[in-house]
């Protein structure tokens, strides 16, 4: 008997089992809104006035969510933290009369049960879940500077102990199935076709106390003594202050929030959570995070090529069996799930591609995240070939093979000569122009760049480089299967460096002109990872390779200008045998030379470069410097039309060198310090060290009209 048919409807089944499906009208996901709360009402209302009803089972009529959230765009309509704060109060009030209900309530979940989904679950007595693999719970709300606000900081930790639950809110970190009934967040895993009559059993079967999972004596005694929680919170508060530097409110708050429950009680950690969701809700860093988060969900809705529809990719190519190679590979057999033809000039080239998958997927098989059935599933999409033997039902074919100009052209021509004449050839160059990789090809419309950042399989950012023939199609059919593969596509214009070398080359080359002034290397990476970056700059021309960024220097020079000229430091080093991370031997000690556990300065860096270091400048005066010209370059790529917005830059840049995500983005960044102020200390800059910082024609004009990016 059906009584209401709207986002939630009520269905008493003849075992009296109250079941309530989720099913928001028009959305692919569930999200939770405030508009909700007098329908679920409603529900409540309805079946407490029942006194036959036994047990109640929330359950989702969406195939592959249970609910995936609440909805973001609510918060942005709040101008006041007490208008956010009353949101968080309404989830709070709602959830409470969920656990307050004296029948069994059960939560059947099949897919992402995210944010305040898990809260809604949490409220419920019991969880069952799925054993599908797309069945994940957590509280991710921290990744948008904001802490769960309807119980989850209160009811996450009596289910899973206090260090857990601080672990899963501090990083956002979900939790498959598996690990949650481990964990005591799940009370029971079954196959998807069975959700329902296992949750209708356990809703039959009476309520059960709620315990914390925690057993272990030092959890025992972290959590349940004064002196063990207060050695738990300062702990917990130094990691986060070590790791967010303070650029973060909300990990600081959700500690906060979480020791004031276990102190004071239930009562006192919710008003204190409803308080705290509030203000973070106004913080600049929640505003930069959240429009993130849009951002990247608009795009998923693009193609990239207006409304040009892609392609399907049903089989994959990698051409070189190298580092990058064996990382294209694997994302495109592990996350796009399709067949990858690997082709190398010998055995030994294809038998290290393989490698790669193989102890990825090993990895994940150990830490039981597939089957062993899985993971030979997914290796047995992949094959090797010394020659074009199975390319001839090839859509796209990924090239990533040396960054030399005749060897890519070579490879367009052979895929030409064996692949089909709708086959996509993509080129993993980081230097080179799409232009001229497909000068001499026949089908020049099916020629473009995919830059993908090592480790391929960890770094979320791909370019898509399409040069002045490539057809709006194939940049529709790349962009789609790099989707595909996980990765967020931003399409740019052909132009040396593209977008994300250009701006990070005058990032690198004034923390390298900076440590030839005598700035000492620790001083410089540390002073950036204040900023905000995940590494230094030092740290990080170390990690990619000294020689790497000698090679793409010239190449920006001759087409962008002096500007890009690099330091005469690459020569030194590499002259002194100093590749970086990968010789073990640069700025940093490797080896047994290297203290386990720490970063430490090879001191006979400096000898090799003729510089005794002394710190003069602040951390904040390097921070300023080093970012700079960044942010200049990142308007030039605007105004050049090497990107298409100020979104697509602020994407590019955090998800492809790490800028500050609390920042937004250099271009939200540039909105905060203000053009003005931008200018002006690029002007001082330029006085001081030459023309390199000259502020550029649209950051002038933006100043004269102190104009925005963003409205």
């Amino acid at each position: 008997m059906t009584k209401q048919q709207t986002s939630f409807s009520l269905e008493i089944r003849d075992d009296q089992v109250a079941v309530v499906t989720m099913d928001i009208p028009g959305e692919s996901m569930n999200v939770l809104k405030a508009s909700f709360a007098d329908e679920i009402d409603g529900i409540l209302t309805t079946i407490q006035s029942n006194s036959s009803v036994k047990g109640v089972v929330f359950i989702s009529g969406k195939k592959d969510s249970f609910i995936a959230g609440a909805d973001i765009s609510m918060l942005d309509s709040c101008e006041t933290a007490g208008q956010a704060e009353d949101i968080a109060r309404m989830g709070q009030q709602m959830f409470d009369r969920i656990e307050q209900l004296k029948i069994p309530v059960v939560a059947a979940i099949n897919g992402p049960c995210l944010g305040g989904g898990l809260e809604l679950a949490m409220a419920c007595h019991a969880r069952i879940a799925t054993d599908s693999a797309k069945t994940v719970l957590g509280l991710p709300e921290v990744q948008l500077g904001l802490l769960p606000g309807s119980g989850g900081t209160q009811r996450l930790p009596r289910l899973v102990g206090v260090q857990k639950a601080l672990d899963m809110m501090l990083t956002g970190k979900q939790l498959r199935a598996s690990q949650a009934r481990k964990a005591g967040l799940v009370d029971e895993v079954v196959p998807a076709t069975i959700l329902l009559e296992a949750a209708v059993k356990r809703a039959l079967q009476g309520k059960a106390k709620v315990t914390s999972k925690s057993k272990g004596l030092l959890a025992k005694l972290l959590e349940n003594t004064g002196p063990g929680r207060n050695l738990l919170f300062s702990q917990a508060m130094k990691q986060t202050l070590n790791k967010t530097q303070g650029n973060y409110p909300a990990p600081v708050r959700i500690i906060e929030v979480v020791r004031k429950g276990q102190d004071s009680g239930y009562a006192a950690g919710l008003a204190a959570e409803a308080t705290a969701f509030g203000q973070l809700c106004m913080t600049p860093e929640s505003a930069a995070l959240r429009s993130l988060f849009f951002a990247t969900t608009q795009m998923k809705k693009e193609t990239g090529a207006g409304d040009t529809q892609p392609q399907k990719v049903k089989k994959v190519a990698v051409l070189g069996g190298g580092l990058m190679g064996g990382g294209i590979a694997n994302v495109s057999s592990t996350k796009a799930g399709v067949p990858v033809r690997i082709k190398d000039i010998n055995e030994q080239g294809i038998s290290n591609a393989l490698k790669y998958s193989y102890n990825l997927l090993q990895k994940k098989f150990k830490r039981r995240f597939i089957s062993k059935a899985e993971m030979q599933k997914q290796l047995l999409l992949l094959t090797g070939t010394t020659d074009y033997s199975g390319f001839h039902d090839v859509d796209l074919v990924i090239e990533a093979v040396f960054e030399d100009l005749s060897l890519k052209q070579q490879m367009v021509a052979d895929v030409e000569q064996h692949c089909a004449e709708h086959t996509v050839f993509a080129s993993n160059t980081s230097s080179l122009p799409i232009s001229q990789i497909a000068e001499k090809a026949t089908r020049p419309e099916n020629v473009i760049g995919l830059h993908y950042f090592s480790p391929v399989d960890k770094m979320p950012l791909v370019e898509v480089i399409a040069h002045d023939k490539t057809s709006a199609q194939t940049i529709a059919t790349t962009v789609a299967f790099a989707r595909k593969q996980g990765k967020t596509p931003i399409v740019v214009k052909d132009g040396a460096g593209f977008y994300v070398n250009r701006i990070l080359a005058l990032y690198m080359n004034e923390a390298a002109n900076l440590l030839l002034a005598g700035e000492p290397i620790e001083k410089i990476d540390k002073a950036l990872v204040k900023f905000g970056f995940p590494v230094g700059p030092i740290t990080l021309l170390d990690e990619v390779g000294i020689d790497v960024g000698a090679k793409i220097s010239p190449i920006l020079t001759e087409q962008l200008g002096e500007r890009f000229a690099p330091p005469p430091a690459f020569d030194t080093l590499l002259a002194d045998g100093r590749k970086g991370k990968k010789s073990a031997k640069g700025f940093y000690l490797y080896g047994k030379a290297a203290k386990k556990g720490s970063k430490t300065v090879d001191s006979s860096v400096y000898n090799v470069l003729g510089v005794t270091p002394g710190s003069k400048l602040s951390s904040d005066a390097i921070a300023s410097r080093c970012t700079a010209q960044m942010l200049n370059e990142a308007v030039r790529c605007l105004d050049d039309g090497v990107i298409k917005s100020a979104r697509d830059g602020d994407i590019g840049a955090i998800f492809g060198i790490g800028f500050p995500p609390f920042l937004g983005g250099p271009f939200r960044y540039i909105d905060t310090l203000g053009v003005t102020n931008l200018v002006a200390t690029l002007r001082q800059l330029q006085a001081e060290h030459g023309e390199r910082f000259a502020p550029c024609p649209r950051l002038l004009a933006m100043a004269e009209q102190n104009s925005r990016f963003y409205s």
